[in-house]
């Protein structure tokens, strides 16, 4: 009871939204991700980068965090970014988990969705 209360302070969102969703020590590297609720904590600077068959497109990387306190990288590409700030509660659905540097990271991938709640 107490952990749900600290989520629920933490997050400043109501518990059933956390209920039954993937916490960030649940990921793995090359899996899906059903669904995830962060707390957006920190957002670094957009910056370019060249596609792999031409062009460029805009990408950031953001810190999110579970109820639990669990921390994971999240990429955001292009219209993406826009959409949330730090302190803002996010839900990705259907994402994708990778591995970078040794580190997992979350993006929405090739039919994943964000939503800010």
């Amino acid at each position: 009871m107490g952990q749900v209360k600290c989520a629920a302070v933490v997050l400043n969102t109501p518990y059933s939204i956390l209920a039954d969703k993937m916490k960030v020590s649940e990921l793995k590297a090359n899996k899906n991700v059903d669904e995830i609720v962060l707390k957006i904590v920190e957002k670094n600077e957009p910056r370019q980068v060249m596609k792999r068959y031409g062009g460029t497109a805009r990408v950031c990387d953001l810190i999110g965090e579970d109820d639990e306190g669990g921390r994971v990288q999240i990429t955001l590409w292009n219209d993406e970014i826009d959409m949330v700030e730090v302190n803002e509660i996010i839900k990705i659905t259907d994402g994708w988990v990778k591995e970078w540097n040794n580190q997992l990271q979350i993006s929405t991938g090739r039919n994943g969705k964000i939503e800010k709640l």
